[in-house]
């Protein structure tokens, strides 16, 4: 008996618990209501109801999130009416209706069900969709999936009817719930396709759907299937249903505050939440960006020109970078023209432009009954009124009237779109164009090859035994290519990319290479300043002269660099093959790299901690850009500070592609017996082991957020007891909790200080030793705006050892590897 009453407390224990778990069910009962710090549970335990508050607020609101880690939230009952403190209530009211309730019992929230029963209950089913049901017959009678905020689950339904209307609209900011500005939906009044609308005007739109997928998302392959399922009726009514095939991941859309709607992975294995899509990923995505009549290529510049035959409304404002007035007809076409001044054999035509994403369908005819292409095509030529066509699998033959808007260039899996024009703008003779420039250009590589051969052979014969600094005859053969290309005025449109500038231009523009124009020395050679007798500022990287070092990396960059147009990444105007001399021309940055700022002590009070929060996010968003977004998979390899130039409001701009790597379209990574970059900034997988992927940018990325969260450079001694490294330093400082002494004293401010704890708690993800254990860029992204509330502990980085431990280590790694292992030269550009 003693002992029973010794385990009483225990078994009282065991009670409550007990009591507490029994407690946590799916269903809301008339008498039941869910308190502050009170939660329910689907019974797959996947979603989760309960009380919470964003980011930087301490409102509260009722919502459903995602019962992982993430804590992602999907749902908001009162989201335009917050508890200002922890006493609200939600509960089922008398009348049978879901209402949130204040400390002072008003009603803050309410399902507002007209026809509620009082014998109701409310359920939280595992599709993440909150019931209301009538219990005497179990029919439904409101649901959470109807009034959806601003997430779109598996299961889900969006459309519109003559009656009711169902869009996503998003929050106000990741702080504030409230309706923003942004909605995502359907109008039943055009060809079934998504739009966002901004304050409802068109802001983006996914392209018509063809039963399989929407054709204005390239990406949206036959992997997709079924992801997406079209419902009509008779009524005018259209509704998409979004399903999901497996089972090891909830994959969910949610519209940002920002008007971006975002692709959500969560795993349940981990808890991990990544971002797989954007639906803004360039300028181009967004609706009109060139109005009518204009063409955008993100991978062009500018991004919008006129199509063939057409001409700029406003010459001033499209040189200015306004194109939104579009543009309009060069030549009037024929049912237009005044057939008595001998035009009647001049008949109008049709230009074809291939993948491409159609105009907007705001004055589509309609679909016609035509089976083939040409036979779409000749009941346009037949019609006046009929300006484009298109016919495509799934859809048939589409016609448009009036202007063409929003028309987008993709590289791959666009629509083959059919422009009139008159009959003047048809080219006729681009055929023998073509076979002439052919011509031309295989007559000039041979007489480049024949130059290259002649050379060698006299080099030989002079003695020159210095093999390995000789160009290999693939590398001439590359080089003369680039030359031919950039030389070929019969093909303006590749000319118009990457012009070729003379070695006189570049001469004239920096004084001779004059001594005081020279901004510093980068790993393959100086940089100078420069001014085009237009006034344009240039920088000029110059390889050093009559060398071969660097041709690959010249090479390599010339050829990546060229293609890839982000606002975070440095512009490529032009380049220089002449003279044996190897030349970059840049976009002119007037505040040099970002090392110039964060290092000086002069100078590092510009950098607040907002301009802070901004460079590291614009860097991340480049990244994202070079890692999914662009046509090329790029893993960049030599990621640093003195790699960030800065133009003059300070924007970040990742530069040098001397080192970047193209991955195939599956490649995850990928391995090298030579190992490049900057000692400090290199994962350990790659220094040690030639190993590199996304997740070495990752590293790299990390040791620069530290850099400017610090002010500090991470090679440098931070501890004078055990001369650590600086993420050697932040390891010791966070596991002693005294990270804030890292803080750089220019920012450190108490009202910041969690957000800036936040940034080097992602930073030490970041670094962490383990590759597969640091997070992807657009999670790192998500981590540091608090998309993601709740983030794991980071686990050992790389790199903690004393300093000096570390160079020795380093040292006998390259005394003994077989990796050629070469270090770019730290210096600003």
């Amino acid at each position: 008996m003693r002992g029973f009453i010794n385990l009483f407390p225990l078994i009282f224990l065991l009670a409550v618990f007990c009591l507490e778990d029994c407690l946590a069910t799916d269903i809301i009962r008339i008498n039941d209501q869910i308190k502050d710090q009170e939660t329910i549970l689907s019974s797959s335990q996947i979603f989760k109801l309960g009380f919470f508050s964003p980011v930087n607020t301490s409102n509260r609101y009722v919502g459903i999130f995602i019962n992982i880690p993430a804590q992602n939230v999907i749902w908001v009952a009162n989201r335009d009416n917050p508890i200002k403190d922890s006493d609200g209530i939600f509960k089922i009211s008398e009348d049978g209706n879901l209402v949130v309730l204040n400390g002072q019992k008003d009603i803050l929230w309410s399902s507002n069900v007209s026809n509620s029963v009082r014998n109701s209950s409310a359920q939280l089913l595992d599709t993440g969709n909150l019931v209301l049901k009538d219990n005497s017959n179990g029919r439904v009678i409101w649901e959470s999936f109807q009034i959806p905020t601003d997430s779109l689950l598996w299961n889900m339904t969006l459309g519109a009817s003559r009656t009711e209307k169902i869009h996503l609209t998003s929050w106000r900011s990741p702080s504030d719930p409230s309706i923003g500005n942004f909605s995502f939906g359907v109008d039943p009044l055009r060809i079934p396709e998504f739009f966002i609308w901004n304050r409802g005007v068109p802001y983006w739109r996914s392209g018509p759907w063809n039963g399989n997928v929407f054709i204005g998302l390239p990406a949206m392959n036959s992997g997709y299937k079924d992801r997406f399922e079209l419902r009509t009726d008779g009524n005018g009514s259209i509704y998409f249903t979004h399903s999901i095939l497996n089972d090891s991941v909830l994959l969910y859309f949610v519209l940002n505050s920002s008007g971006v709607l975002v692709e959500r992975v969560s795993y349940y294995s981990d808890g991990n939440s990544n971002i797989t899509w954007l639906s803004i990923q360039s300028g181009c995505d967004v609706y009109g960006k060139c109005g009518p009549f204009g063409r955008c290529n993100p991978l062009n510049s500018p991004i919008c020109t006129c199509l063939k035959g057409f001409e700029p409304r406003d010459t001033q404002e499209w040189g200015r970078g306004n194109w939104t007035g579009g543009c309009s007809r060069k030549a009037f076409l024929q049912c237009d023209r005044n057939n008595s001044a001998g035009q009647e054999n001049k008949l109008d035509g049709f230009l074809k432009l291939e993948n491409i994403k159609v105009p907007d369908f705001s004055h589509l005819v309609e679909f016609l009954a035509a089976n083939t292409v040409e036979e779409c095509g000749n009941l346009c030529l037949n019609n006046c009124s009929c300006t484009a066509y298109t016919y495509y699998t799934g859809i048939g033959c589409m016609q448009w009237t009036g202007s063409l808007i929003d028309i987008q260039q993709f590289t791959f899996n666009g629509a083959d779109l059919y422009v009139r024009v008159a009959y003047s703008e048809l080219d006729f003779k681009r055929n023998m164009k073509a076979v002439t420039a052919s011509t031309v250009i295989v007559g000039f590589l041979f007489l480049v090859l024949c130059a290259y051969f002649l050379r060698k052979w006299f080099t030989r014969h002079r003695g020159n035994k210095q093999k390995d600094q000789e160009l290999s005859l693939f590398e001439a053969w590359e080089v003369a290519k680039m030359e031919t290309t950039l030389r070929d005025n019969l093909d303006q449109s590749k000319l118009d990319d990457l012009p070729l500038y003379s070695y006189e231009t570049l001469a004239n523009a920096t004084e001779n290479f004059h001594s005081k124009n020279k901004l510093g020395t980068g790993g393959f050679g100086p940089v100078f300043k420069g001014k085009l007798l237009n006034g344009q500022k240039i920088a000029v990287k110059r390889l050093s002269n009559c060398s071969h070092q660097g041709i690959k990396e010249f090479m390599n960059e010339v050829m990546l660099i060229s293609k890839l147009q982000h606002r975070n990444l440095v512009r490529l105007l032009g380049c220089c093959v002449e003279r044996d001399e190897k030349m970059l021309i840049y976009e002119y940055m007037s505040n040099k790299s970002l090392d110039a700022y964060l290092f000086d002590s002069r100078k590092r009070d510009i950098l607040d901690w907002n301009r802070r929060k901004f460079i590291i996010e614009g860097i991340g968003r480049g990244l994202i850009y070079l890692h999914r977004d662009s046509r090329l998979k790029i893993i960049h390899r030599d990621l640093k500070v003195s790699n960030i130039l800065l133009d003059e409001e300070l924007n970040p701009k990742i530069s040098d592609f001397g080192l970047a790597r193209i991955f195939g379209g599956n490649q995850d990574q990928a391995n090298t017996t030579r190992v490049v970059g900057t000692y400090g900034y290199m994962a350990p997988e790659y220094a040690m082991g030639g190993k590199f992927s996304e997740k070495s940018d990752v590293y790299s990325f990390g040791v620069l957020l530290l850099e400017i969260l610090s002010g500090k450079k991470n090679t440098s001694s931070h501890d004078n007891e055990n001369d650590l490294s600086l993420i050697g330093y932040v390891w010791k400082l966070w596991n002693q909790n005294e990270a804030v002494k890292l803080v750089d004293p220019a920012l450190f401010d108490p009202q910041i200080e969690m957000e800036v704890l936040r940034y080097l708690h992602v930073g030490l993800l970041c670094v962490q030793e383990s590759a597969k254990l640091r997070p992807i860029v657009s999670t790192v992204l998500s981590m540091l705006n608090s998309e993601i509330a709740e983030l794991p502990r980071p686990k050992l980085p790389a790199y903690t050892a004393r300093l000096g431990n570390t160079e020795s280590e380093y040292s006998q790694l390259r005394g003994f590897s077989i990796n050629d292992v070469s270090l770019t030269i730290v210096q600003g550009r």
